[in-house]
């Protein structure tokens, strides 16, 4: 999404706000007090953090070893906005970036689908060196081809991913997944049909791609909350989901440690 200042502002304004984010940000501290239980001290790096929200979310939550790294200027700038310290970075360098330094959790949300099918191996592998013994690695990813439309344009994303890609991703980089789900399942019929006018309007000509807009908008105050709480309710009772537009996983390391 980098060079897209439009669409970080629109993430900056309603990250706290509205019912993905939200969810996608509970589910990441769910899965950091899994590993490491009721510890606030444990070192963080948010990979990809964009303009701040999960950092944000984590430090409202008492989280206070927090660092984060983005590839775009605009995203920086918010996050010194929220009063963090954000080192602007091409995570495509990351290999060479602080190499000594480990981290007890790396998140890494919605940022692999920016990578080609050559950069991503390097950068998992990177991932891989920053995680402590213990470390995890949390990830969000764009699932499912069949979800792709105007969202995607306007955003910049290369690939979509399903579990499979990265069971095949992990083990040279000595990663393993602990834990995996789609999300959205309840919500993924509306959130599909979505998808497919959005695409009938390009084929159709009644949308252009250069004026395509992402899915992030604010809707009612009542449609957010119930979309929120349906969401919610789908995570505290169906830990694992079969189909949704994003997969959630938690990786750690194979080994004691990756050199």
């Amino acid at each position: 999404m980098i060079g897209r200042s439009e669409e970080y502002a629109k993430m900056f304004e309603l990250e706290g706000q509205l019912w993905w984010y939200r969810n996608l940000h509970e589910r990441v501290v769910t899965a950091l007090e899994r590993q490491f239980g009721d510890r606030r001290d444990i070192q963080i790096l948010d990979a990809g953090c964009g303009t701040g929200g999960m950092l944000d979310f984590l430090r409202r939550r008492g989280y206070t070893q927090l660092r984060g790294i983005d590839g775009s200027t605009d995203a920086v700038a918010f996050c010194n906005e929220r009063g963090f310290s954000v080192t602007f970075l091409d995570l495509t360098t990351l290999a060479s970036f602080e190499p000594a330094i480990q981290y007890d959790a790396i998140i890494c949300n919605d940022v692999f689908c920016y990578f080609t099918e050559s950069e991503l191996p390097p950068l998992l592998l990177a991932l891989a060196r920053r995680l402590k013994s213990e470390g995890i690695l949390v990830s969000n990813n764009n699932a499912f081809s069949v979800f792709e439309g105007q969202h995607d344009i306007a955003v910049g994303i290369l690939r979509r991913f399903v579990l499979t890609d990265f069971e095949q991703l992990m083990p040279p980089t000595g990663l393993r997944i602990q834990r995996a789900t789609y999300w959205s399942f309840v919500l993924s019929p509306m959130i599909l049909l979505m998808r497919r006018w959005q695409r009938l309007q390009l084929r159709l000509g009644w949308q252009k791609p250069e004026n395509a807009q992402s899915d992030v908008y604010l809707p009612s105050h009542w449609l957010n909350e119930t979309l929120y709480r349906i969401v919610r309710t789908e995570q505290k009772f169906m830990s694992r989901t079969p189909f949704g537009s994003s997969l959630f996983m938690v990786v750690s390391s194979q080994h004691p440690s990756v050199k």
